[in-house]
């Protein structure tokens, strides 16, 4: 499980009008226009086979890594890893084209995905390079899905489901509460590019998996998953259904991240 994150409200993303390390630099991250954003939004690289990335807004990078030496990595954003250590950045309401730029230095800067979308005033999003990689044309999928975070509530943990695996049926995410033996089900079958709403759980430690709605088997389990007091999280699938070795970077995995 990734580590808790402390949530950053919209009044405290004041830091995203400061993104640079650097300012001045090239490669810098750029600084946002306006002086505090109101909307926030994350990066997932999901894309099986696709290479690091940097993720853009229109001409804003919103993501990177900075190197010992101050400059900018060429590291980037890996496969199954979320920009910016999981955290939001902060972005002021309006029209975006959102990318993901390879930041290794072969093809740097080229787009694999881009998506056009509306930054909606006060809310939050996630948005998801998806699917396979196609080495050929240097391209992949990618979507967007809106995080309607519940309210602050530390007595229950809140988790939804994200299908990020196109080669997926749409699948419902269970949960069983390792202490009482509880199973709760989350969505009724979500499908690629899709969510699931927040569920309100008792807080604690669970089994999870995935199956398709009326199978008798799991397609994707993970155990010893903890969900702490007050917290919401993300339980998102990515991976290639059809591989089944139990090691593979490839394999279906569910990743667990929290909102807040």
């Amino acid at each position: 499980m990734r580590n808790m994150k402390n949530y950053r409200s919209v009044a405290g993303l004041v830091f995203a009008a400061a993104l640079t390390a650097c300012v001045g630099e090239k490669n810098a991250v750029q600084e946002l226009t306006a002086a505090n954003p109101v909307s926030a939004i994350r990066f997932f690289n999901f894309s099986v086979g696709a290479p690091s990335v940097n993720f853009y807004a229109n001409d804003m990078k919103m993501t990177a890594i900075v190197s010992t030496n101050g400059s900018e990595s060429t590291v980037g954003t890996a496969y199954g890893a979320v920009g910016s250590g999981g955290y939001y950045s902060g972005i002021a309401p309006g029209q975006y084209t959102l990318a993901g730029k390879i930041s290794a230095t072969t093809d740097k800067d080229r787009p694999i995905s881009t998506l056009a979308v509306p930054i909606a005033n006060g809310k939050y999003y996630s948005y998801y390079l998806s699917g396979f990689y196609n080495t050929t044309t240097k391209t992949t999928e990618s979507f967007i899905v809106e995080d309607v975070l519940p309210a602050m509530d530390f007595s229950v943990a809140y988790v939804r489901f994200v299908n990020a695996i196109s080669n997926s049926s749409p699948m419902v995410l269970s949960v069983k509460n390792q202490t009482s033996g509880v199973v709760t089900v989350i969505g009724s079958g979500v499908g690629y590019k899709s969510a699931s709403t927040f569920v309100a759980l008792p807080v604690g430690l669970y089994d999870i998996g995935t199956r398709v709605p009326g199978a008798v088997a799991d397609a994707i389990t993970r155990i010893d998953v903890s969900f702490s007091p007050g917290s919401v999280y993300t339980i998102g699938a990515r991976g290639d259904m059809t591989v089944t070795s139990a090691t593979a970077t490839t394999r279906p995995i569910l990743d667990n991240t929290a909102n807040r």
